[in-house]
């Protein structure tokens, strides 16, 4: 209905005929609103939600000890960042601690505005001592958990927290709504200072010591030697059913996640919506997230909550598990708790299960969109190597690398150096497939281990399309990696165990409702492919998620370049970008 029809049905008022015009003009426009919201609910304003993040040094006791770690707001795990999809978030962080800060928003597309994406020395400098930095960027077409968590040396051990996106007002999820939401954070604990674990293999070259105890919540649970050791409690009630937002903000392991005689139906991963299906035991690895239900259906009582280590190769991980209890809240006092069987350590069969089940929801309301078409088709063999050094133990120190580049960090941000021009911080030479292409997940692969170093991108044009196949490679050890890209949801195609076959495997490869996730996983001594559209312009890191890898050097960065539209051109850096 026009204004000028609405201003017809007003009927005749007292006063001046200016005043009648003013008073039809007036309610004519407030019946625009009101059919605005009667028929299209979701056109609300968006909000902007602002959040203070003060980074602070707090003791914390676990395991009996006590210890002094870097936290936001005093909290570990950190507090939750709530938005809607639509919306716009900022976060003024200031940095009150002797290190050096930066937060990335995992998962956050960052459409334009990789200025707020956080990874140190990639899109911005690190937020120094009494400094702050406003990050700022919108939700756009994204809504479920993700996770924010420091992108600088190895703080994200206690620097982490969730990120909840809400659907769009009057827009409900695509599964039953549940009656409760939970959080719940898994993640690794050290006795000693993270820092000092990340400067063991600067010095001696040797990986670093694993992690004292895994936790829930951020505690481990009863733990041997130490008797006042507590876990979380999950509070339920009988027949309600729960949304669980699972997120691994562990460092280097992925787990298993198991409630003894329940179930989940798994809905989402990595805030995408997948087709629900049902499982006992929920594998995740670190950066990724799983939003799963689970319906209080059994008897009132305790029941064992835990979490225990994947790692299907010799590579060593912390065996502790973390014991925490979901608890009816009818349950009697002294109420034995129920036990499970958590799977073994190298249950690649548990995993390979749940990853094959993951599928895309692929409806009108949430299509996938496959790139069908590719303009880059790359191959990145990923692994670890041994480079001389002289300080080190037995004279060498291991290392990480992708097509065997050891990625060296720069010390000016990369996106401020493509922004400006400023030459000799990057090289655009980064190789698409290997240099020199060998065996990669035979015995003995390599008789040379030594890796090449360089800060190198892999340019793309603005909308092309991508495809890569991730491949793991068995120098020293086969490896199961979490990939994790900025910037980027992909779609995962395809995946398999031994070397990738061009000509093959693609045959094989799901276009039709693939996964679509931000952090991948490729099988120990296997490969992993992944499609995308490089439709968001900027500097975009890729790295493995295991902080020890990424520490050795297993990352890169795509660059993708300004599109010709409007919209389709990197933002103007912000007044207060930290500088180096």
């Amino acid at each position: 209905m026009t204004l000028q029809k609405l201003k017809q049905k007003v009927q005749p008022q007292p006063g001046t005929e200016r005043d009648r015009e003013r008073m039809a003009n007036n309610w004519a426009r407030s019946m625009v609103v009101v059919l605005v919201v009667v028929l299209f609910p979701t056109m609300v304003e968006p909000k902007v939600w602002h959040y203070n993040f003060n980074v602070v040094m707090k003791n914390f006791t676990r395991l009996c000890e006590t210890k002094p770690i870097v936290t936001v707001n005093g909290k570990f795990p950190g507090p939750t960042l709530y938005a809607r999809e639509g919306d716009q978030v900022a976060v003024k962080l200031v940095n009150n601690v002797s290190y050096n800060i930066t937060i990335h928003w995992h998962g956050i597309r960052q459409l334009r505005s990789g200025w707020s994406d956080g990874p140190a020395y990639i899109t911005q400098c690190p937020i120094q001592t009494g400094e702050s930095y406003l990050y700022k960027f919108n939700i756009t077409g994204q809504r479920g958990t993700l996770l924010w968590h420091a992108h600088i040396t190895w703080l994200r051990a206690t620097v982490h927290g969730a990120i909840v996106i809400k659907p769009k007002h009057k827009v409900p999820y695509p599964f039953p709504k549940p009656d409760h939401e939970k959080i719940i954070i898994l993640g690794e604990w050290w006795k000693s200072d993270v820092d000092a674990v990340m400067n063991q293999w600067m010095q001696t070259g040797l990986p670093p010591n694993v992690s004292d105890a895994h936790t829930i919540n951020g505690y481990p649970g009863p733990v041997p030697n130490c008797s006042t050791s507590t876990g979380y409690t999950l509070h339920v009630e009988a027949g309600k059913t729960y949304l669980l937002r699972i997120i691994n903000a562990a460092l280097n392991e992925e787990v298993f996640f198991k409630i003894a005689n329940h179930k989940f139906t798994v809905v989402e991963v990595d805030a995408c919506y997948v087709k629900p299906f049902k499982t006992d035991t929920i594998y995740i690895a670190p950066g990724q997230t799983t939003n799963a239900l689970l319906t209080a259906d059994q008897k009132s009582g305790k029941y064992l909550m835990a979490i225990s280590p994947f790692m299907d190769t010799i590579v060593a991980v912390d065996n502790q598990t973390a014991i925490s209890t979901l608890r009816y809240k009818s349950t009697e006092p002294f109420t034995p708790i129920t036990l499970t069987t958590l799977p073994a350590k190298n249950a690649t069969p548990a995993t390979n299960s749940f990853i094959e089940s993951l599928k895309s929801i692929n409806s009108p309301e949430y299509p996938a969109m496959v790139p069908l078409d590719i303009d880059h088709s790359l191959v990145f063999v990923v692994g670890v190597g041994v480079n001389p050094c002289a300080t080190c133990v037995n004279g060498s120190r291991v290392m990480a690398s992708i097509n065997n580049v050891t990625f060296t960090m720069p010390t000016t941000a990369m996106l401020q150096a493509h922004y400006y021009n400023i030459s000799g911080v990057f090289t655009d030479d980064f190789p698409g497939n290997p240099v020199t292409p060998y065996n990669y997940t035979g015995s003995n692969p390599l008789t040379n281990m030594q890796t090449n170093n360089g800060t190198k991108v892999y340019p793309l044009a603005y909308n092309s399309t991508v495809q890569v196949v991730i491949q793991g490679n068995n120098v020293i050890a086969p490896e199961s990696h979490p990939i994790h890209l900025h910037g980027f949801n992909f779609f995962v195609v395809g995946k398999g165990i031994g070397n990738y076959d061009p000509v093959n495997d693609p045959k094989k490869f799901n276009l039709v409702d693939p996964v679509e996730r931000n952090t991948l996983n490729v099988p120990t001594a296997g490969w992993t492919a992944i499609r995308f559209r490089a439709d968001n312009p900027g500097v975009w890191f890729l790295h493995c998620h295991l902080e020890v890898h990424t520490t050795w050097g297993l990352k890169m960065a795509f660059l993708v370049e300004n599109g010709k539209g409007p919209n389709e051109s990197i933002i103007s850096p912000p007044k207060d970008l930290p500088t180096c």
